[in-house]
């Protein structure tokens, strides 16, 4: 038997106006884009901002539904927006900003695991890291120089 470790390391800025302006603007799109969550049943909106190697910025938001599993988190909605719009573009960062509207959310929220696949799926494509800052209403800002890092052992086409 052998036992293997996995670590993750992030780094944790104490708000946003500690980021780099770069990212800082960037956190200030997925604030944007988390105005346009459609979001009634759960009452938890998300938005996203992804920037392109095109210096492209592309938007999403949770999107809802009546029929639950029909819905589609915000991470998703972007990261699948900027796949169909711009194929050729690698994603270099990716913002994410959540929170409930029934109470302040001060903790840093990461992607779900479907979303963490998901994005899995590009960083894999592109060969190439996708830096992640995700962060509550308010407070710390959280980073992960890659989506490896929140998902350690991917699945991806190497296994089919």
């Amino acid at each position: 038997m052998k036992e293997i470790k996995i670590e993750s390391t992030l780094t944790v800025f104490d708000n946003i106006e500690e980021l780099p302006s770069d990212i800082s603007e960037l956190m200030n799109q997925a604030v944007k884009a988390r105005k346009n969550s459609y979001s009634p049943y759960s009452k938890f909106s998300v938005g996203a901002a992804i920037l392109l190697d095109n210096n492209q910025i592309v938007l999403g938001s949770n999107q809802e539904n009546a029929s639950y599993p029909s819905g589609l988190c915000a991470e998703r909605t972007a990261i699948y927006y900027a796949g169909s719009q711009f194929p050729d573009a690698k994603i270099l960062k990716m913002a994410i900003i959540a929170g409930s509207r029934i109470h302040q959310t001060i903790t840093p929220i990461p992607p779900c695991g479907a979303c963490r696949q998901a994005i899995a799926e590009y960083e894999v494509k592109q060969d190439s890291p996708i830096e992640i800052y995700f962060m509550g209403e308010t407070g710390k800002v959280v980073k992960s120089h890659s989506l490896a890092n929140l998902l350690p052992l991917v699945f991806d086409k190497s296994v089919l």
